[in-house]
């Protein structure tokens, strides 16, 4: 493979990208023109300012999102956010901003949405007659204690939501800020209604700091492990995503952490790279890996039926092949070693009850 990027892609100066994952701005799928930064000609210096966040609000129709994936153990979501300050480069979600006229690549970590309506909303959703109670899981598309959350609070006022309607929930998270929250989310865990998984995608700062750029480090993750459960929150470490010949060699020093941490069950998923994703991983990988480049991309090709990724079910989350068979055998011996194996505690879904609106008379009994 060339180190040599496709002249199709666009990379912004570096100076303007620092603490970010991706390379390029190119417009998403359903854009009719590609915008791309060309010299004017003039031999004079100029300043590139460096790419600050921008965070717009949006009230939303709905909160809850509902999906019948086989793939998911669970069947309705709620996000906090559009877009991600962390700036994960191989995020699966990045391809979600093309339907907002924005750039999978570098708009989706600077150019963000945060719904600080959508508690109200979901309050709304929970209180209908028709609604039927299951663990709502949060952190599935983008990371809901990203760095704006700091500020924003959504991802809170959400919480405050389900735990004065006893409602099951389950978190993913890279973000320490998670601790924040703990009052809340120890209450709730005492009662059978919260769980939260961890993700570690790798032990190596260095190889985190430029493939994740604004999520914590490892060692800061395992100290938020430590202090969840501490508080009796149950937590899962994910060992998430497995990059073949970057992160495969680590999965056991991941999951002998995690363990160590207190974590009590253990997950794992491949690499995946749909739509958009695929040439900003590409070009990641060439300007970060330019020696590794062809191998990581030709295992993951050798899973996906010569394909850099497939959406096939029962197979997208983890490839299919010789592979990733050895990737699922070495965590299912690790898991069990570790005492891993067992599932996170089903959560409780028979404590649901709507609180009566303020003003409502209250029961007596």
């Amino acid at each position: 493979m060339s180190s040599e990027l496709p002249k199709s892609l666009r990379p912004v100066p570096k100076e303007q990208r620092r603490g970010r994952g991706a390379i390029s701005r190119n417009s998403g799928r359903y854009e009719r023109f590609t915008h791309a930064d060309t010299h004017d000609g003039w031999d004079i210096p100029e300043d590139r300012p460096i790419l600050r966040t921008q965070v717009s609000l949006e009230r939303p129709r709905s909160a809850i999102t509902y999906q019948r994936s086989p793939d998911l153990p669970f069947d309705r979501s709620i996000n906090p956010y559009r877009g991600c300050e962390h700036g994960c480069i191989y995020c699966f979600a990045r391809p979600t901003h093309a339907y907002l006229g924005l750039s999978p690549g570098l708009d989706f970590e600077t150019r963000l949405i945060a719904r600080p309506a959508i508690s109200e909303v979901l309050a709304q959703e929970l209180r209908r007659k028709s609604y039927r109670v299951a663990p709502l899981a949060i952190g599935t598309n983008t990371d809901p204690y990203q760095p704006i959350e700091q500020e924003q609070e959504v991802t809170r006022s959400i919480l405050s939501v389900l735990a004065a309607h006893r409602h099951p929930v389950a978190i993913v998270t890279k973000g320490s800020l998670i601790e924040r929250d703990i009052d809340i989310l120890s209450d709730m865990a005492k009662q059978g209604l919260a769980r939260v998984g961890i993700s570690v995608t790798t032990l190596d700062r260095k190889l985190s700091r430029s493939m994740e750029p604004r999520v914590p480090d490892p060692e800061r993750r395992l100290k938020t492990i430590r202090r969840l459960v501490e508080a009796g929150i149950p937590v899962r470490v994910m060992a998430s995503p497995i990059v073949p010949a970057l992160t495969d060699p680590e999965l056991e020093a991941i999951l002998e952490a995690g363990a160590e941490a207190g974590a009590t069950s253990a997950s794992w998923i491949m690499l995946r790279l749909p739509l958009e994703v695929a040439p900003l991983w590409r070009e990641w990988l060439v300007e970060h890996y330019p020696d590794r480049a062809e191998r990581v991309l030709n295992r993951l090709r050798e899973m996906h039926d010569g394909k850099l990724y497939s959406a096939q079910w029962h197979t997208r989350m983890r490839g299919d092949g010789p592979y990733a068979q050895m990737i699922d055998q070495r965590f299912r011996h690790a898991a069990r070693r570790l005492a891993l194996n067992t599932p996170q505690p089903a959560l409780r879904s028979d404590l649901f009850a709507v609180p009566p609106r303020r003003g409502d008379q209250l029961s007596l009994f």
